[in-house]
């Protein structure tokens, strides 16, 4: 049987039209495109990390509370509770926010421990305040719960405004 060589000046060698790749240059190839994947996995967490830490940010300021302002969130929040009691829903998610907003970055909902909303601050604070002044005493219930994992941790939480289903 006869071995093939190669001479060092050959050109490579050609299927179809294309240059024939050799391992090497496959090699090569298949890293750079994982380095450009991971590359853009990173430019993605980066802006979502700048996003998350601006929404943080605007989350931290305090709104004013006004009853101009009551009444706009409550007119909202009422249109929003229609729409789900409609769809035959008893619960809504009426507010996302990142760990950061709680003191204990969300370790208190996470266990689900008496006391876990003095741990909010700013505007989630002020979410838990509305219910708890407006919204409880008018029978809605608040259930707080992490609803996402990146990387196994505690990540955005959420504000679950919830009711009881009329008895038929």
């Amino acid at each position: 049987m006869e071995a093939l060589t190669t001479h060092p000046d050959a050109k490579p060698a050609a299927i179809g039209n294309e240059p024939f790749m050799s391992a090497d240059d496959l090699a090569a190839y298949s890293a750079r495109m994982r380095a450009a994947r991971a590359m853009k996995e990173i430019e993605g967490q980066d802006r979502a990390g700048k996003a998350r830490a601006e929404l943080a940010k605007q989350l931290a300021e305090p709104v004013a509370v006004t009853p101009e302002k009551v009444g706009e969130i409550m007119q909202a929040l009422l249109h929003k509770l229609r729409i789900a009691a409609e769809q035959g829903q008893k619960e809504l998610l009426v507010m996302r926010f990142p760990n950061l907003m709680c003191s204990d970055k969300g370790r208190a909902i996470n266990n689900g421990e008496a006391g876990w909303a003095e741990t909010l601050t700013g505007r989630p604070r002020q979410a838990y305040e509305l219910w708890r002044d407006r919204l409880h005493p008018a029978g809605y219930g608040l259930r707080a719960m992490v609803v996402d994992w990146p990387d196994g941790m505690p990540g955005d939480i959420g504000f679950f405004l919830t009711w009881k289903a009329a008895q038929a």
